[in-house]
């Protein structure tokens, strides 16, 4: 890439090859309805980020943004495109993920990986900083995002091209609300995390009466704190889940502006 794309348009992150395919991906043709003011994204086949840029001279710090859903669909509206219009009124410009879905855990983690690395790859086309782009995840989301965080397994898929020497690991996380992240059985965090010295600094949200368990954030923090890693955690009574920035009402739904001013100190920006 050596243009800027058009704004708010697709951008495929892989090339020709792409890894675990299957037959099934022929038969899938992907849809976006919508129920109750939310959008949802089904039967995604091909990774893409769509681009959503700040305003202003750049280079600019960046936020890839992973939408939730099961890994079943993604939530693309509350938990991704009105993500992006809040990152770029604080001046991020925003990258909503596309991944893999339904059911595609090991692809979603590769597209995750590989939009990380293809963001940096073109950096400059797309006037934004390679050594200051994090992410956000909401539910799966979150767990996607920690997937490239802290990864036991350092190889998300096998390299294709020169885009893979780039880093994938994100330089700020932002978990809200995460799933997946503790075992069931021990509520400790899931083996397929090493979080340590390299994990990048982290910033929860999560409510007590969340259906995913609150375990999941807790694990999280207890493990950064044990690995000496930044982590700054609200956890709040009530709320629910997969509120992204809707308003009902309860005090989480302000978590936006705590995380506005922990982003830009991630970023090293001025209030």
């Amino acid at each position: 890439m050596k243009e800027t794309p058009a704004y708010y348009q697709e951008i495929p992150v892989w090339n020709d090859v792409i890894p675990f395919t299957t037959p099934e991906d022929a038969n899938r043709k992907e849809s976006r309805p919508k129920d109750g003011g939310i959008i949802r994204i089904h039967d995604v086949t091909e990774a893409a980020v769509r681009y959503f840029p700040t305003s202003g001279t750049g280079p600019h710090p960046a936020v890839l943004v992973c939408p939730g859903g099961s890994y079943s669909y993604q939530a693309v509206n509350h938990e991704g495109y009105d993500i992006a219009a809040w990152l770029n009124s604080i001046g991020f410009s925003a990258f909503v993920l596309k991944y893999r879905c339904p059911d595609r855990r090991l692809a979603a983690h590769a597209d995750a990986a590989r939009a990380m690395r293809f963001l940096r790859a073109n950096a400059e086309a797309l006037e934004i900083d390679p050594n200051r782009i994090g992410c956000i995840g909401f539910s799966a989301g979150g767990h996607l995002c920690a997937s490239i965080s802290a990864p036991a397994n350092p190889v998300p898929y096998e390299p294709l091209d020169e885009v893979d020497n780039l880093s994938f690991r994100p330089d700020f996380t932002a978990l809200i609300y995460p799933a997946y992240l503790a075992d069931k059985e021990t509520l400790q965090l899931a083996p397929e995390f090493d979080v340590n010295a390299n994990t990048p600094s982290t910033f929860i949200i999560q409510t007590q009466d969340d259906g995913i368990n609150v375990e999941n954030a807790v694990a999280w923090y207890l493990a950064m704190r044990k690995a000496n890693v930044p982590c700054e955690m609200h956890l709040f009574a009530e709320g629910g889940h997969g509120y992204g920035l809707f308003r009902r009402g309860f005090p989480v739904n302000e978590w936006n502006t705590p995380a506005g001013k922990w982003f830009r100190r991630a970023a090293g920006m001025k209030d």
